[in-house]
This record gives C-alpha cells, sequence and structure tokens, in this order.
C-alpha cells in the first residue's frame, strides 16, 4: 500500500513513461547561497548530489514548508525539479479549483501540479530555467527551454514569466499568435472558478489551469489532451 506524505499519496510503483506526455521541469542556474533551508532540506533538485539517482525527494523552496517532489538527475544539467507532469491517460481531470491549483495535487511518480503557491516560492529564490517535454502518441519526443522561468504571486494573479527560447517544439509560449491562441508569456493564471484569460469565456472551465490568453497555443493541463500548435 502507498504512504500518504504532505497530503499527497504515493504508490511504490515505478514511474511509467506513456506515450503522449507532457513534463516541465527547472534548473537553478545561479549559485545558491547554502544548499540547504529548515531542517537540512535542499532548496530545489540542483542542490541534491549530482549522483544520485532519479526519484522522490524533500525540498524545501526559501519560505516553504517541505514539498514532495520528482529530482530529475539524468536529464543532461542533472537536477532538474520536475513542477508537472501529464499522460495521455492520466486519472486527474486537471479541472480544479483555483485553491487546489495553489497548492497542489497528483502524485509525483505519476501526474501532478507542485502547486503556484510553490512555483511562486521556488522561482523567487533563484535564477531558473524550464523546460517542457511533450513526447506524442508516436513517441517523438520535442523540447522547449526558456533561459528565465519565473511565477509571480497570488496577489498579482500568478502570471507567467519567460526569457530566451531555445528547442525543437516550436516557440508558441512568448511569440504572440493572432491565429491561435495569442500569447501565454507574461498571462495570469486562469481556473474555472477565476477568470483571468482575455478570451470572452472561460478558457479553464472547458480543459484545465493554465496560462491562458484567447486560449491557448500551448496546453499541457488536461485530461487525454495534451496540446502544442504545429506538434502535438
Amino acid at each position: 500500500s502507498g504512504r500518504a506524505v504532505g497530503g499527497r499519496r504515493f504508490q511504490p510503483n515505478s514511474l511509467l513513461r506513456l506515450l503522449m506526455l507532457s513534463v516541465l521541469t527547472l534548473l537553478c542556474t545561479a549559485p545558491m547561497q547554502g544548499t540547504g533551508a529548515l531542517k537540512g532540506f535542499p532548496r530545489d533538485c540542483s542542490c541534491i548530489p549530482l549522483d544520485s539517482p532519479s526519484g522522490i525527494y524533500v525540498i524545501q523552496p526559501a519560505g516553504s514548508p517541505p514539498q514532495v517532489v520528482w529530482c530529475d538527475m539524468d536529464t543532461e544539467g542533472k537536477g532538474w525539479t520536475v513542477v508537472q507532469r501529464n499522460s495521455h491517460n492520466t486519472e486527474i481531470t486537471w479541472l480544479e479549483s483555483w485553491s487546489t491549483y495553489k497548492y497542489g495535487f497528483g502524485n509525483v511518480q505519476n501526474d501532478y501540479w507542485m502547486g503556484n503557491e510553490y512555483l511562486f516560492l521556488l522561482t523567487h529564490q533563484n535564477t531558473y530555467k524550464v523546460r517542457f517535454v511533450v513526447v506524442d502518441k508516436s513517441n517523438t519526443t520535442r523540447s522547449a527551454e526558456y533561459d528565465i522561468f519565473r511565477v509571480e504571486d497570488e496577489a498579482s494573479g500568478y502570471p507567467l514569466r519567460l526569457g530566451r527560447y531555445l528547442g525543437d517544439a516550436d516557440d508558441y509560449l512568448t511569440t504572440y499568435h493572432a491565429g491561435k491562441g495569442g500569447i501565454h508569456d507574461n498571462m495570469k493564471f486562469s481556473t474555472h472558478d477565476r477568470d483571468q484569460d482575455q478570451a470572452s469565456g472561460n478558457c479553464a472551465s472547458s480543459y484545465g489551469g493554465w496560462w491562458y490568453d484567447k486560449c491557448q497555443n500551448v496546453l499541457l493541463n488536461a485530461k487525454g489532451y495534451i496540446y502544442w500548435a504545429g506538434f502535438c
């Protein structure tokens, strides 16, 4: 049987890599002033020894309670903190409330969302880059990296801040596309019970919580629906 940690239940099965998969990972790109927080927990996965295996770890960003996360110690750069994972046959509906998205949900061994409040605290303690990884149904993998990733506070609506793009999944996050969903960079986060997008309706009521404009060029938080314009 699994064990409950921090309000989430974890099963002892290994990580499943399934077709139609999205993963968001963060990597600290500036030196940390010390490697731990309260009780000696690392502030993110980049503070874990680089020869450690990928798996479940407890981190504690500055100002945050301890967080259970998946640390990717295999991808180039190592020490990536996985903050989102969604597979095509996920059990998560992603149609969660503002407060649920705020504090996170899911199972770090499978599909989950770290939580907007913890993304805010994590990305404000240092400089981070983000890697969006998408695997389509033909098992083709593409990624998009941005050299800055930051989520602002709740009072601001948890808006997304992205830096310069690099990758082979076309940049549909920081480039404006009038005929599609507009842009995602600098957009506030929306949920079914807090509409902060630029569309006439509520994009999140049909899909899931995300940084919508009108509505999306990229959407990774939906049940059975992973979308990256021009690719997946």
